[in-house]
């Protein structure tokens, strides 16, 4: 991870998921709101996107894995060098242990669907944990870098920090769209900060990295951590705002077309009556 790819990567992972989870948690919403929206409600399409959403996470979490075993310079699965006696890229053991517990989010959405008795509510468990598990290995990831170094990880270890705190508290306030709402704004704000990260501190220009020991851009990097964060409650407000949108207006043309088949009815009826 580092590297500019190596932070984009995990990046677009978020920001992926973070867009998906916020459409599928809306439509969800929208659908019990308006339990009349017909397939647009059906349990059959949540269990589609579920199984698509499993398929997807692994395939990130092992591309992620892959690549930080495997790259040139990575370990090739050796964690400790008994001829030099030294450990081998730790780094890169980090972030294929972050990887590894979000693949795992993935395997329970598949299980869920292969088990019965599987509990619904371990797939968000699991999501909270390894949200957790990422800002304690995050957290512990940067000593002896430089100030400006330090600092971006600190901001991206508080945004995953509270992403897994509200993922937490959906246990203990159950069916809240609010909150669901608000982890995938802290879940969308991880994800751009990785990107931010990557352009901080491997410019993919080549040009001059950002200088580490100048305050000033600690200050503008803390501004910027919260226009990534007012951004992000624009796009999850807009995806609310739509997809609500697309529900209601469904449910009007499957109303109106219930209310023609009625007419119709009666008016048969009626000829009916008459002969």
């Amino acid at each position: 991870m580092g590297s500019f790819r190596g932070h984009a990567l995990p990046g677009t992972f978020f920001i992926t998921m973070g867009i998906w989870w916020t459409i599928k948690c809306t439509l969800k919403y929208a659908c019990k709101k308006h339990k009349r929206t017909s397939y647009l409600g059906s349990k059959a399409l949540f269990h589609r996107m579920d199984i698509v959403e499993g398929i997807t996470i692994i395939c990130m979490a092992l591309t992620g894995m892959l690549g930080e075993q495997f790259v040139a310079e990575g370990p090739h699965l050796a964690l400790y060098n008994y001829k030099e006696g030294q450990w081998v890229q730790l780094l890169s053991w980090h972030h294929s242990t972050m990887y590894f517990f979000f693949g795992l989010v993935g395997v329970a959405n598949i299980l869920r669907f292969i088990i019965n008795s599987f509990p619904i509510s371990l797939i968000k468990l699991l999501l909270s944990n390894a949200l957790f598990v990422e800002a304690f290995i995050l957290y512990n990831h940067t000593h002896g870098r430089e100030m400006l170094d330090i600092f971006v990880h600190q901001l991206l270890v508080l945004a995953v920090f509270v992403a897994a705190l509200l993922g937490f508290l959906e246990f203990f306030v159950r069916n809240n769209v609010i909150v669901e709402l608000l982890q995938m704004t802290f879940i969308l704000l991880q994800g751009s900060w990785f990107w931010q990260i990557a352009f901080v501190l491997y410019p993919p220009s080549g040009g001059p990295a950002w200088d580490s020991m100048d305050h000033d851009n600690i200050m503008f990097l803390s501004t910027c951590f919260c226009w990534h964060y007012t951004l992000h409650i624009v796009i999850v407000g807009v995806i609310y705002a739509f997809v609500t949108w697309l529900v209601k207006s469904r449910l009007k043309r499957f109303c109106s077309s219930e209310v023609g088949l009625l007419k119709n009815t009666e008016r048969e009826q009626e000829s009916e009556e008459e002969m």
